[in-house]
């Protein structure tokens, strides 16, 4: 699979890993009555993940529960392993719009018995992603607007100042564990608002900066 660059002219890429934050909006964390953690919580998705817009979302098989979190999603530029927030700046390379899809119930029952959530979290088709737009140090990262619609109907609406770990902090946390690779992607967190989706809905997500992007479930 490949994404796309936007910016002057459009440039492919690859994608590499995708790391997703858990709990990265106070709003998001109290309606999921959780604690907002004191560092960043990763968890991981594969590449058979991703969904590109416009193609279909697939209800999964084991969930009567699916739920959308949209969120801003940071693609990593070059490899390394930065030291300061400062440096951390220079590992973004783009932004986009993405869904980090969960089967809640599932999750609920894996997290009852202290079991990780990857069953829950990482299964096909669960990371739908837009196209990336280049980013430089003059746009501003503490604020991007970002929505949800599903079908029509706003759901989510977000901005990164909100965020309890900023992106460089999320990138330099990344790399105390992962040497960054060019193609990661990084899933920064959902603010509140999540909510079911059904088969035949149509979810959107727009970003002034970002641009629209939209799936249908199936």
């Amino acid at each position: 699979m490949q994404l796309t660059i936007m910016g002057n002219g459009q440039q492919a890429f690859t994608p590499n890993r995708i790391f997703c934050v858990a709990r990265n909006y106070h709003l998001h964390a109290q309606e999921m009555q959780a604690s907002v953690p004191s560092e960043p919580t990763f968890f991981m998705k594969p590449q058979s993940s991703l969904v590109l817009s416009n193609q279909p979302i697939v209800y999964p098989e084991l969930t009567t529960q699916l739920e959308y979190e949209a969120e801003l999603v940071i693609l990593v530029g070059q490899a390394g392993k930065p030291k300061t927030e400062q440096e951390a700046l220079s590992f973004i390379q783009a932004l986009s719009l993405g869904i980090d899809l969960t089967l809640r119930d599932k999750q609920a029952k894996l997290k009852e018995k202290g079991l990780p959530w990857e069953m829950a979290k990482a299964f096909d088709g669960s990371a739908p992603i837009g196209a990336f737009t280049s980013w430089h140090d003059q746009i501003s990262l503490d604020k991007i607007t970002f929505s949800c619609y599903v079908n029509n109907e706003l759901r989510q609406q977000g901005i990164s100042s909100d965020m309890v770990f900023s992106m460089p902090q999320l990138v330099l946390s990344i790399a105390k564990l992962w040497s960054l690779q060019p193609g990661d992607l990084i899933y920064t967190g959902t603010p509140a608002g999540v909510g079911p989706l059904l088969r035949g809905d149509t979810i959107s997500l727009q970003s002034d900066l970002l641009g629209k992007f939209s799936w249908q479930v199936v």
